[in-house]
């Protein structure tokens, strides 16, 4: 399965029997799943068959799906007037014109802009008879709002390898240079003995000892195992056959941890600079992993 960023947008369209159905879907990032689903008042009881449709082609993300209709051809009385409700609007209004003493200059276009005195007559459609038409409708809409999220995830995924590369020749830079460190410690140590005037032979059991718990105290051997293992693990979610933004997240997590206790540990100025670099490409990783399905 391809990588699928959470951000698309789909749009679809059905006819039946002069009516027009029109479904646009639109996604952005969530944690998990959402879907608000926007219908025609007398159609209200679709909203768990539409939400069903929608959790069967995403897993993560927020979801609106807007479902209009439109009548091909209108009827005499397709536009209502409610001469009522603009009777009342023009009274109030005049009335409010008159406490206020500011002129009363109510026009037509005035009161026709209020809620309610325009109306466009939409005849009701029965919830079994525009089912079918909705639902062909939403499966076009979905269809496209996953071809965009995947051509978006698949620009993610060429970036985030790229980084992943990055880390891991970082990894084999740091792992190269950590093995020098004792030894580089242990000339040090020497030459700021004989700097005292305390020169001690290489085999002193003291220098020795203090080697080797200076050894002990920076090793990072096991970090960088475990790392290692975390990049692999990472291609394999990359390759895998299902959406893997939530497992992405968690493993980008246990990477810095691994990271923050190289950096920690390992008395050395090139690999904390080594660290602080793939630390920043772990950053960018994780805002794009963040907007993975």
């Amino acid at each position: 399965m391809t990588m699928k960023s959470m951000t698309g947008f789909g749009r679809g369209e059905a006819q039946n029997s002069g009516v027009t159905w029109s479904v646009e879907c639109s996604s952005v990032n969530r944690k998990q799943l959402e879907v608000a689903v926007n219908l025609p008042r007398e159609l209200s009881e679709l909203e768990n068959a539409v939400r069903t449709e929608v959790s069967a082609a995403v897993s993560r993300g927020r979801v609106n799906v807007a479902v209009r209709k439109e009548s091909a051809t209108a009827g005499a009385d397709a536009v209502r007037v409610d001469q009522v409700l603009a009777g009342q609007y023009y009274h109030a209004m005049h009335a409010l014109a008159l406490k206020l003493d500011i002129s009363s200059e109510i026009s037509l276009t005035d009161i026709t802009r209020m809620p309610g005195v325009i109306t466009q007559a939409q005849p009701e459609t029965a919830t079994e008879d525009a089912w079918p038409s909705i639902q062909e409708a939403l499966m076009g809409a979905l269809k496209q709002l996953n071809t965009m999220r995947a051509a978006e995830g698949a620009s993610l995924r060429k970036d985030i390898e790229t980084r992943l590369a990055l880390i891991e020749s970082l990894l084999e830079s740091i792992r190269a240079k950590s093995a020098t460190v004792p030894e580089h410690q242990r000339k040090v140590l020497r030459q700021r003995l004989e700097d005292a005037g305390l020169p001690l032979p290489l085999d002193d059991e003291r220098l020795v000892k203090e080697i080797a718990l200076f050894a002990d105290r920076t090793d990072i051997s096991e970090e960088l195992t475990r790392a290692a293992s975390h990049v692999q693990q990472f291609r394999a979610y990359l390759d895998g056959g299902a959406p893997a933004g939530r497992s992405l997240d968690f493993l980008l997590q246990e990477f810095f941890r691994e990271f923050n206790t190289m950096g920690s540990k390992c008395n050395n100025a090139e690999i904390a600079h080594h660290v602080v670099t793939a630390k920043t490409e772990l950053e960018k990783i994780r805002e794009q992993v963040q907007n993975a399905e």
